[in-house]
């Protein structure tokens, strides 16, 4: 209930702000525009038709599907994630409770919820999301091992198809399946089982890999596809410090919680727990894999730790649960679940420098028509795009004093450039339209005079 609070703040966030504009903006435009899940879109597109090659946009058609019985709104994407976080979570400790001890269960939980996940669940972004999805997956598969049941095999197939679609590092849990091949369950389950996952890899590479380049090359927008391996290697090991960064903090956000996953890797070796180790060992290397195809972005983005964190949790439980004294066991819980929540708790409040941009949609409604192009110094953060709710670009402050590039802008169809203060204020040979204390909007039609006095409304109409 906690991560509730503030649930309805717009992305203004200083984290990853980014991020959750683009995603809110392909969910918006589902229901503004094309409501084609295939053809997913987004609002800063540089004039062009706007259509990216992306991870499979099912949280945002979740979002788009909830707008229409009730109207957009932004934050509907971060509750459904939060939903769906929470539903994976529950879905976590089932599986971990049919080969752990209920004490193991309980630790696993708490100090995945106080991890990176934490904040992660709340954002209109995939990344817990894709997880959760997974676990429930995991789960069925797990079952029917267990029970049989052809509903349980292709609920199994189905949510893993959506789980490792959405984002395809959900996928490393198929590493779980190393594991499961030791246990004594009946073999064509087993073989019916390792038969179904044939389907969620054919279309997750059918859509990364044949549909996503497609759409990149056909409508012009880039699309991450990762680092060739040697390229991301490469990456990594010059810059093992950052990324050891993503799993000593980001991860676990908890130095104690830190200390006990150390202890825990030293401790299943040392008791030769080996299905513990066989599971660390098999979804371990499948992530380290994921680590040298990512290379730059891994350490540039504290999100990309997200799929190895259960993992972690897990370990760091295994370590708690060799403590014997019950009531050190609760002090280090509670010290270590306050201490990951205390970390993160700044993601919960807009600062008010950020607040400014809110007035963003009245003052785009003030000066120009829905269907005009824009520009705004963003420096290719497309937060203020979404926030105008307008088609358009963003540039870079140096691109603000390049004539040339604002009249191309201009021939091109572009309308209107608006000047956030905040981060520049150059001279611009422009009239301006509409000025404040936090943005100028100029007519990119309109050079201005040397004698003109430009004075424009101010804080409004």
């Amino acid at each position: 209930m906690f991560r509730l609070i503030t649930i309805t703040n717009p992305p203004l966030e200083v984290n990853h702000n980014w991020r959750q504009a683009t995603g809110l903006m392909v969910a918006r435009n589902f229901l503004e525009i094309d409501n084609n899940i295939f053809y997913p879109r987004i609002d800063d597109h540089c004039g062009q038709e706007g259509i990216i090659g992306m991870e499979f946009p099912s949280l945002n058609y979740l979002h788009y599907l909830v707008a229409t019985l009730f109207g957009y709104t932004h934050w509907y994407g971060r509750l459904i994630n939060l939903l769906i976080s929470s539903i994976g979570i529950y879905f976590y400790g089932k599986i971990i409770g049919r080969f752990f001890s209920k004490k193991i269960v309980l630790a696993s939980t708490l100090f995945l919820l106080c991890s990176i996940w934490f904040t992660f669940s709340r954002k209109m972004m995939a990344d817990t999301y894709c997880i959760s999805i997974m676990f429930v997956a995991i789960f069925y598969g797990i079952r029917y091992l267990e029970k049989g049941g052809i509903w349980r095999l292709i609920l199994f197939s189905v949510l893993a198809s959506i789980g490792i679609l959405s984002k395809i590092p959900a996928g490393i849990y198929f590493g779980l399946a190393i594991p499961l091949a030791f246990k004594n369950y009946n073999l064509s389950r087993k073989i019916s089982l390792s038969i179904s996952i044939v389907l969620p890899l054919t279309l997750t590479y059918l859509w990364y890999f044949v549909w996503c380049p497609f759409l990149s090359t056909e409508y012009g927008i880039w699309f991450n596809s990762g680092r060739e391996l040697n390229i991301g290697f490469n990456e990594i090991v010059t810059n093992f410090n950052l990324c050891l960064e993503n799993f000593y903090f980001h991860a676990l956000k908890s130095y104690i919680i830190l200390s006990l996953f150390i202890l825990g890797l030293f401790s299943m070796f040392r008791k030769a727990n080996w299905q513990l180790i066989f599971t660390f060992l098999s979804i371990g290397s499948i992530f380290l894999v994921y680590i040298f195809k990512s290379g730059f972005f891994f350490y540039h983005h504290d999100y990309y730790i997200i799929p190895f964190v259960p993992m972690m949790a897990l370990i760091s439980s295994y370590a708690l649960s060799l403590i014997n004294r019950k009531w050190i066991v609760g002090l280090i819980m509670i010290a270590g679940v306050s201490e990951g929540i205390l970390n993160q708790v700044h993601d919960f409040v807009i600062e008010d420098s950020e607040k400014y941009k809110l007035n963003l949609t009245e003052i785009a409604d003030y000066t120009s028509l829905k269907q005009d192009l824009i520009v705004i110094n963003g420096n290719a953060n497309p937060q203020q795009i979404y926030l105008t709710h307008r088609k358009g670009c963003t540039c870079s402050n140096s691109q603000l004093s390049d004539s040339e590039y604002l009249n191309a802008l201009r021939d091109r169809g572009y309308k209107y450039l608006f000047v956030n203060k905040h981060i520049a204020n150059p001279s611009i040979s422009k009239t301006n339209v509409y000025e404040d204390s936090d943005y100028i909007v100029y007519d990119l039609n309109k050079t201005a005079k040397k004698n003109d006095n430009q004075t424009s409304p101010t804080n409004g109409r």
